[in-house]
């Protein structure tokens, strides 16, 4: 059973993951963190110990889980040498083998889901993607899922990685178009709030059946009046005047090339 977790890494997900462990019984024994004041902080919170030296990072815990950005999982696995301690690391879109130089055991303790500092998210529907090098370490990580979801998937790199390529178009993406509906509403003084009813209905009905069968718009219609329209509206702002005819097109292709299939 894996009991004492050590958090490499003090933002977001360690965070969220720091909380989730504590309210489920399971003891954060420490947090690492290059920054000395990010460790102690959520150090503080989680009641464990804290260092900012991953060479004097304690070697009693029964989980090491490197919550740190992308770019930095080399790098710190460069520095680590756990021998046959499981270590894990929480990205979508790294593979497992860039861990296996800093101990014979370990995997990827994937939450698909967005997480910030200032709101604990509820890992209790959060899908969990379960890499372990060994059947061993799958299983043992898989137990450890389940204490915190009723989701959890076992899942390759290969897949996994594909799956947070999905996640990033239905995430990041999504909401980046939000954001430049809200700045199109905010340079006409328009109150953003008229769109969160639709915000709402589309992302209901995409929760219930597939997103293609909710298309709708000008794209989908294949109305250039309209199209021309809007990308008059941008006022010469090329790249979303590009974004915006990439996209409509895209769009056109897919349902234009259905209906003459069939």
């Amino acid at each position: 059973m894996l009991k004492k977790i050590t958090l490499i890494g003090s933002g977001n997900v360690a965070h969220n993951l720091g909380h989730a462990f504590i309210s489920h019984g399971l003891e954060v024994v420490e947090v690492y963190s290059r920054t000395s004041k990010n460790a102690k902080e959520l150090a503080q919170l989680l009641k464990a110990d804290f260092t900012s030296d991953l060479s004097k990072i304690n070697k009693e815990s029964d989980l090491y889980i490197i919550a740190s950005s992308d770019d930095a999982i080399g790098e710190i696995t460069e520095q680590l040498n756990l021998k046959d301690k499981l270590l894990v690391h929480t990205s979508g879109s790294v593979g497992i083998d860039v861990l296996k130089n800093a101990s014979i055991n370990y995997g990827s303790f994937y939450a698909l889901q967005t997480f910030t500092k200032s709101h604990l998210a509820d890992f209790s529907h959060i899908p969990f993607c379960i890499e372990g090098n060994t059947k061993g370490n799958q299983k043992a990580l898989v137990e450890l899922a389940k204490n915190l979801s009723s989701k959890v998937i076992e899942m390759s790199s290969a897949q996994r990685q594909k799956l947070h390529l999905a996640a990033v178009f239905t995430s990041n993406f999504a909401n980046y178009m939000q954001i430049i509906a809200q700045d199109i509403c905010e340079e006409q003084e328009v109150d953003f709030n008229l769109l969160k009813p639709l915000i709402k209905e589309v992302y209901e009905k995409n929760l219930i059946q597939k997103a293609e069968n909710n298309q709708t718009g000008p794209a989908k219609r294949g109305d250039e009046f309209t199209m021309q329209k809007h990308l008059d509206l941008m006022n010469g702002d090329v790249k979303k005047q590009e974004l915006y005819s990439l996209v409509s097109e895209m769009i056109g292709e897919r349902f234009n090339s259905k209906k003459i299939d069939g």
